[in-house]
C-alpha cells in the first residue's frame, strides 16, 4: 500500500475504469483525471475522487499535491490504429506530447511511481510469435510509435529523477467487469468482440472481417485476447512491485500467450449467443500485422499475478452481458 492516492488518468474510459475498480477493491485511494472527451462520468466508481481535466494541463501538478498522489496509472490517449495512420499528428499530440506533460507534472510533484498503458503495437510485425519483451520494437503505425516514444521518455526520466515505472504492453483487451460495474461503452468502438456483441444485440447488422489473406491458419488476423479485469489486476500487481522495489522499472507483455483468429472469435460469439453473426469480408486495414501473441513468461515471473479469466467464451459472455446492460440503459 502507499501513503497517498493513485491518480488514474483516463479513469472514465474502458480500461481505466476497470483499473479504478481493481485499485479500490484492493484498498487504495484513487483520484481520477479525465477530460470526458471519450470517457463517461457515470463510469467512475463513486468511491473515487474525480477531477475533470486534461493530462497536459500544467495545473495537474497542483492536483497531485492536493490529493497526495504517490503513483500515476496513465490510460488517457487515443487508441485506434487505422485512425493513427490517417491522422498521425493527433496521436503524437494526444499520446506522446500530452504524456510528456503528464510525466513532467509527476516529476514536479515528486510522484515516485508511474504505470503506463503501452501496447503490443510497439513490436510492429514481429519476427517471431509469440513475441517477447526483448524482441525488436519496430512499430508499423503511428499509434505504436507514439507509445514507444513514451516508453523511451519514461526510461530517460527514471534515469534522471527519483521515479520508477512499469510499462504494460497490452495485447487485445476485451470483456467487461464480471460484476457488471463497467465495460466498453465507446460509441463506434473498433474492438472485435465489442463489435460482435453489438451485432448480437441488434446495434449492428454485421461484423466486418478486415483481411482474409493473412499468412495465418484461416487467413484472418490472429490476436491474443486478455480479459480487462485480469489486465486491471495486473496493474495493481505492478504498482505493488514498484513500491516494493523502488530502484527497478519494468516493461512487460500483458497477454495470455495464445491467439485466436477473427473467425475463431466470431465462432465463439455464435456459440455464446446461439445465433449466427453476419460476417462481411473486406480488405486489410492499414497498419494491421497478421499475428500478435504474447510471450507472457516475464509478467508471470515478475508480478504476483496470474490470469483468472483465460477463457474466450467467458470473455465474450462478460462483454455480452455488459452490452445488454447498455441496451437496457438506452446507451
Amino acid at each position: 500500500m502507499i501513503d497517498g492516492k493513485v491518480m488514474v488518468t483516463g479513469g472514465a474510459g474502458y480500461i481505466g475504469s476497470h483499473a479504478v475498480l481493481a485499485l479500490l477493491d484492493a484498498g487504495y485511494e484513487v483520484v481520477v483525471i479525465d477530460n470526458l472527451v471519450t470517457g463517461f462520468s457515470w463510469a467512475i466508481d463513486r468511491r473515487a475522487a474525480f477531477v475533470e481535466m486534461a493530462v497536459e494541463d500544467v495545473n495537474l501538478r497542483n492536483v497531485m499535491a492536493e490529493h497526495r498522489v504517490r503513483a500515476v496509472m496513465h490510460f488517457a490517449g487515443s487508441v485506434v490504429v487505422p485512425e493513427s495512420v490517417a491522422d498521425p499528428l493527433k496521436y503524437y499530440r494526444n499520446n506522446t506530447a500530452a504524456t510528456r506533460s503528464l510525466i513532467e507534472s509527476a516529476v514536479a510533484a515528486g510522484v515516485p511511481h508511474f504505470i503506463f498503458s503501452s501496447t503490443a503495437a510497439t513490436y510492429g510485425t514481429p519476427e517471431r510469435v509469440p513475441v517477447a519483451e526483448s524482441d525488436p520494437t519496430r512499430p508499423i503505425n503511428p499509434y505504436g510509435m507514439s507509445k514507444l516514444m513514451t516508453e523511451a521518455m519514461l526510461r530517460d526520466v527514471a534515469a534522471a529523477h527519483p521515479i520508477n515505472y512499469a510499462c504494460l504492453r497490452y495485447f487485445n483487451v476485451a470483456g467487461a467487469d464480471p460484476q457488471g460495474r463497467s465495460g466498453q461503452s465507446t460509441v463506434g468502438a473498433t474492438h472485435l468482440i465489442k463489435i460482435a456483441v453489438e451485432a448480437a444485440t441488434g446495434k449492428r447488422d454485421s461484423v466486418a472481417v478486415f483481411g482474409t489473406d493473412f499468412p495465418t491458419r484461416d487467413g484472418t488476423g490472429v490476436r491474443d485476447y486478455i480479459h480487462v479485469t485480469d489486465l486491471a489486476e495486473a496493474h495493481v500487481a505492478a504498482l505493488k512491485l514498484l513500491v516494493e522495489r523502488p530502484d527497478e522499472s519494468h516493461i512487460l507483455n500483458a497477454g495470455y500467450g495464445r491467439g485466436f483468429s477473427v473467425l475463431e472469435v466470431l465462432d465463439a460469439v455464435d456459440r455464446v449467443t446461439n445465433m449466427t453473426i453476419r460476417r462481411k469480408l473486406e480488405g486489410r486495414r492499414a497498419g494491421d500485422p497478421a499475428e500478435l501473441v504474447a510471450d507472457n513468461g516475464a509478467i508471470l515471473k515478475t508480478l504476483d499475478w496470474a490470469p483468472q479469466r483465460d477463457d474466450l467464451e467467458g470473455i465474450v459472455r462478460d462483454a455480452l452481458a455488459w452490452e445488454r446492460t447498455l441496451a437496457e440503459r438506452g446507451r
